[in-house]
């Protein structure tokens, strides 16, 4: 049997964090599919498609990750892969009460997909996406945040030189 788990996330943009979440996952399930989520009431600097090809990018090294992206509610695209668990990366205790609610929501949809809370390694606890962007748009330095893509990118979007 091949257990899949699904990562939604905005990703906007993917940080190392994600990276680290993901890499987590890709060594507890045989397939991972990192997926973005398109949310119609958030309104993100990327397009689905820039942020597919940042986390495609980064996520080239592991052989049992694959990217998409989807609209809707999280457990319907879980069924729609697959998907046994619904991955959700947890950086401190703020993002629990958050996350627990939802996982309670998804469980009561489905409750055949589980949630699984993974943590970044800690020097990552700090950092989230609102975060490299806002670093991004006052020129601060970003290449040690977020992959290279996704740094050169926020460059671009915030007329920074690419360095």
């Amino acid at each position: 049997m091949t257990r899949i788990a699904t990562y939604p996330g905005t990703f906007d943009p993917v940080t190392f964090g994600h990276v680290d979440v993901v890499e987590r996952a890709a060594e507890l399930f045989d397939s991972v599919v990192v997926t973005v989520a398109i949310n119609p009431s958030k309104k993100p600097l990327f397009t689905a498609e820039e942020r597919v090809r940042f986390l495609s990018d980064a996520l080239a090294r592991f052989e049992n990750v694959r990217v998409d992206s989807f609209e809707g509610l999280t457990v319907d695209h879980a069924r729609s892969v697959g998907a046994a668990a619904v991955i959700r990366g947890l950086r401190a205790v703020t993002d629990f009460e958050y996350e627990f609610q939802m996982a309670l929501m998804n469980r009561k949809l489905a409750e055949e997909i589980n949630t699984v809370f993974l943590m970044p390694n800690e020097k990552y606890t700090y950092l989230n996406s609102s975060m490299a962007r806002n670093l991004a748009q006052f020129g601060a330095p970003i290449d040690e945040f977020v992959p290279a893509a996704a740094a050169k990118a926020l460059r671009e979007k915030f007329g920074e030189p690419n360095g």
